[in-house]
């Protein structure tokens, strides 16, 4: 066999070399609009790459590594990213770094000394023209050249007098057409004959204009209108007047603790996070309770021997959790619905009543425990059937020997016998309702909401629901906060998480 040549010998590298390239170059894109801890991150896993790929002993984990960098980027790195947030001051105030907080207010401007314009906009083939005429003398009037109106780039456009443009202008476009091409006439500079510049101020003029602050060697900013100065504050993060007052837009700074302070000290924040919280843990306990309890009923009752038609029972029983939990969820809100509703319908015929399921708190809880029961017990009554099938038959025989009943057998020998391996599962559930978002969001959206808080927060909500109405709700959307909270979260969710494990290794151990 004859051997490669050395310009086949070298495709190999040459395209590990091109890759690499084209990593760092989208590396670069990313750290360069500020997503710094993502920037790194995709380092990290780029370079781990190379060298699982390149070096003779990683052999086996390059089989491995396909899940691993997708577990980083997709697990562990918006884990970091949220609890990295949650010592931030990151909200809809606060989303620019200081640089660019900066910058924003030096490209503020504010109408000089001079004549106002006004404009009309025309369309010329597939460009547009622009029509100044001077408010305070109709006389002068000055027509621009040509402009495409789609590079949305500052741009210089020189303006000639009308009466030497020669040109026929078109009818005016409209309000709402200026409308659509603001972002494109606020980019353009346009110059006078004698030499001065203009910029739009408003919909229906353009003036000259002058920066509104100009900086300071030490980063500070100074009015041109008053004179004041702005200095960063880092612990509000905002550019402050000497008075205190806060200029926008703000920026991200790193405040420590201060999340978690507000969440347990702050009782604006600590009263509804308690609440809540409590209402998480006994919505969760609750459903675990209710769904097993019946799950344990109807799976005890189906492996009763002399049961006719136990097949279909089981599959009608199954069915709940066979349909999709949307649409159960969606059904259920209909069903409860307050005027139109099936249950208040049978209720108002039965005892002449009509229960305001979703503005009465108490009655909202209820309905949220009825629904997700029903949605809980078939997978709990599948799971004990199976465990109940794993009981020797022996010991109910030697149980109907000794003349116990049913309920003698189901304490002494069905109970016991299942509580165990069914325990993990048990808290497995439980976990998984204490962040059972969907339930609450499609259902009662956590309302109806307190009355006597002044934070977005509902007698339903449960703690993902109260965080994500904190972050994207009607506070300002405190990203940073909502972090926080969320981190808070995650460490009850791991704690129960770990609490599962260890009953599962007891589990599997007294199986031993």
């Amino acid at each position: 066999m004859s051997k490669p040549s050395s310009a086949s010998r070298l495709v190999g590298p040459a395209l590990v070399v091109l890759v690499c390239l084209a990593a760092l170059y989208l590396i670069g894109l990313v750290y360069a609009v500020g997503q710094t801890l993502l920037a790194a991150t995709l380092l990290v896993i780029v370079a781990l790459a190379l060298w699982t790929y390149t070096s003779r002993h990683t052999l086996a984990l390059r089989y491995l590594f396909p899940g691993v960098a997708a577990a980083v980027i997709f697990v562990v790195f918006p884990m970091i990213y949220t609890v990295a947030t949650g010592f931030t001051n990151y909200s809809s105030r606060n989303l620019l770094d200081l640089e660019r907080s900066r910058q924003y207010l030096l490209d503020e401007t504010i109408r000089d000394e001079g004549p106002a314009y006004g404009f009309t906009l025309h369309r010329d083939l597939h460009q547009y023209r622009l029509r100044l005429e001077d408010l305070d003398d109709d006389k002068r009037a000055f027509v621009s050249s040509p402009l495409a109106l789609a590079r949305r780039a500052a741009i210089t456009v020189e303006l000639l007098p009308e009466a030497d443009a020669k040109t026929v202008l078109g009818d005016a476009l409209t309000l709402k057409d200026v409308i659509a091409q603001q972002a494109d006439l606020k980019s353009l500079a346009l110059r006078l004959p004698d030499g001065k510049l203009l910029r739009m101020t408003s919909l229906r003029e353009f003036a000259q204009v002058r920066p509104a602050y100009k900086v300071n060697p030490d980063g500070t900013l100074v009015s041109q209108a008053d004179g004041g100065v702005l200095k960063p504050n880092p612990t509000t993060g905002f550019f402050e007047t000497a008075a205190g007052e806060a200029k926008g837009p703000g920026f991200k700074v790193n405040i420590g603790f201060a999340h978690y302070a507000r969440i347990f000290t702050d009782p604006k924040f600590s009263e509804p996070f308690i609440r809540i919280f409590i209402w998480t843990v006994l919505f969760s306990g609750l459903t675990i309770v209710f769904a097993a309890s019946i799950g344990v009923f109807l799976a005890v009752l189906l492996n009763w021997e002399g049961l006719r038609f136990k097949g279909v029972y089981r599959l009608m029983l199954f069915l709940p959790y066979a349909v999709p939990g949307v649409i159960s969820i969606l059904i259920f809100k209909g069903l409860f619905n307050q005027n139109l509703g099936e249950v208040n319908q049978i209720l108002g015929a039965l005892f002449g009543i009509k229960p305001a399921w979703f503005a009465d708190p108490l009655l909202a809880k209820t309905m949220l425990l009825i629904v997700n029961t029903w949605l809980g017990f078939p997978y709990m009554m599948v799971v004990c059937m199976g465990l109940i099938k794993s009981i020797p038959s022996d010991l109910y025989e030697a149980s109907a020997v000794a003349g116990a009943g049913p309920l003698t057998n189901f304490f002494v020998i069905t109970a016991p016998l299942i509580l165990k391996p069914l325990t993990p599962l048990l808290i497995a559930s439980f976990a998984f309702n204490f962040n059972n978002y969907v339930l609450i969001a499609l259902l009662t959206g956590g309302r109806p909401d307190f009355l006597d808080i002044s934070v977005p927060g509902g007698t339903t909500d449960i703690l993902v629901s109260y965080t994500l109405r904190m972050a994207f709700g009607d506070s300002g959307q405190q990203f940073g906060l909502a972090s926080a909270i969320s981190t808070v979260i995650f460490l009850i969710v791991a704690a129960i998480t770990l609490l599962q494990m260890r009953f599962t290794r007891l589990a599997q151990d007294d199986k031993r």
